[in-house]
């Protein structure tokens, strides 16, 4: 398991092809959630390769389910607060953690922001509803933390029910096959362009930095 706190992830080269930013919300072949929107709508946005990402994902869903968006781009400032914020609170809980283990714990959950993938629009939060809108069982919230969830929020976690586990082999063959990459430590979470996606994708460097 590769952790965006591994040093090979800051080696990438970071370039940005100045592709820009979409707003999903309006394309209408996809639904966007609005639990994370923000006065801006930074959230809706997605670099136009994620965009059509997703949409050649959507397709490939089985009849009755759709991608449901729910967060794009995050800001730096954003980044760094929600960094921060889960840090000092695994710091709490663990007062005997070293320093390098709580940067490390933190990071299975958001992204240091010298290489946050949300912050180069290139990343994207989302899961999966039926034709209402509804969301399907993923094993846990989107958005659950190592901490709270006991890792069911690792992609792979197996001690999760069975019906959550076969809607995640839904997603992930959905997105992994319109060449996004997963974060394996949160099922939500997928990216391309970015640092993390070139290290996986055996590219010597981003399409996208940060904006």
């Amino acid at each position: 398991m590769i952790l965006l706190s591994d040093p090979r992830v800051a080696a990438v080269s970071s370039r940005d092809d100045g592709e820009p930013l979409v707003d999903l919300r309006e394309v209408p072949e996809l639904r966007v959630d609005g639990r994370a929107a923000d006065p801006a709508g930074a959230y809706a946005r997605v670099r136009r390769g994620v965009a059509d990402r997703l949409l050649a994902a959507q397709r490939a869903l089985p009849p009755g389910l759709r991608l449901l968006v729910v967060e794009g781009y995050r800001p730096y400032r954003a980044q760094l607060d929600i960094f921060t914020g889960y840090r000092d609170e695994l710091r709490r809980r663990h007062p005997d953690w070293s320093a390098e283990r709580l940067h490390r714990e933190t990071t299975k959950f958001v992204s240091p922001v010298e290489v946050a993938p949300h912050s180069t629009g290139g990343a994207v939060d989302l899961t999966l509803c039926d034709a209402d809108g509804v969301e399907v069982a993923m094993g846990t919230a989107l958005d659950a933390t190592p901490e709270e969830s006991a890792d069911a929020c690792f992609t792979a976690a197996r001690h999760i029910p069975v019906t959550a586990w076969r809607n995640r082999r839904i997603l992930v063959s959905a997105l992994s096959g319109a060449g996004l990459v997963n974060y394996p430590t949160e099922w939500w979470h997928w990216s391309y362009g970015d640092r993390y996606w070139a290290l996986l994708a055996g590219e010597s460097h981003t399409r996208y930095g940060p904006l």
